[in-house]
């Protein structure tokens, strides 16, 4: 699809059973659009992979001199400013809803750019200009395995929620509480603005164990009792 928004859209509308996208990068941090879904969707979470994404700057240009504007994903475009800056300073930046988009309008106009996957290149005939652009050779990113359907039980497993608290002193710190009482692993913890009052938020928490597990239940029972709002966006496997 040509954005996240389109991907939860599709498995919402039974045209897809499911759907991933990006949750978070190991350089640039949340990808927001994904946490906005989460919010407002009612699919549930019901797997997760990282995989190493490497960037090629895709154009049928002949030379970099010959480029004069960059077309890519905003994450994208974040994971290689750097080099960026010191190959293509003078080029125009132009941010698409995908690097597929982006490679798409790269193969129209031999003087533009495209920084997306060598995948990308071969489905649209747009050759590799540099390969390996990202500035980090680490570059890791975590997808979500998003659906309808719950996924069961293994034993070892990670359940993702979402909650939304009163803006008082201590707030935060009695809502974690019942997990540390538990002995359940905190693995990530993230705010967001809600957009519907300045200032309000709410919390992603990824945790060890899974919903259907007695502990696990008695820790969102008390969390519930707590907040003003929680949302159990699933339990998957966690990953190898």
């Amino acid at each position: 699809m040509r954005g996240i928004p389109e991907v939860f859209d599709e498995v919402e509308r039974g045209r897809a059973d499911v759907g991933v996208v990006p949750i978070e990068n190991s350089s640039e941090g949340v990808v927001n659009h994904t946490l906005d879904g989460l919010i407002d969707s009612e699919l549930l979470i019901c797997g997760e992979a990282s995989l190493e994404i490497h960037h090629n700057l895709l154009s049928r240009a002949g030379e970099l001199a010959d480029v004069k504007r960059v077309f890519s994903h905003p994450q994208a475009l974040a994971q290689c400013r750097g080099w960026l800056n010191r190959n293509l300073p003078d080029a125009e930046v132009v941010e698409m809803t995908s690097t597929s988009a982006a490679a798409e309008q790269a193969a129209l106009d031999p003087s533009t750019a495209a920084i997306a996957s060598e995948l990308a290149g071969q489905l649209y005939r747009v050759p590799a200009l540099r390969e390996r652009i990202e500035d980090y050779a680490n570059n890791v990113t975590r997808f979500l395995a998003i659906g309808r359907r719950a996924a069961g039980r293994t034993g070892r497993d990670k359940t993702s929620i979402l909650f939304s608290i009163r803006d008082e002193v201590g707030t935060l710190h009695r809502i974690l509480e019942p997990f540390a009482s538990a002995r359940l692993s905190l693995t990530k913890i993230e705010s967001r603005p809600t957009r519907r009052r300045p200032w309000e938020y709410v919390f992603f928490v990824d945790f060890e164990g899974h919903r259907d597990d007695p502990v696990t239940q008695g820790v969102l029972a008390a969390v519930r009792e707590r907040c003003l709002f929680l949302k159990v966006l699933g339990s998957y496997p966690v990953m190898a």
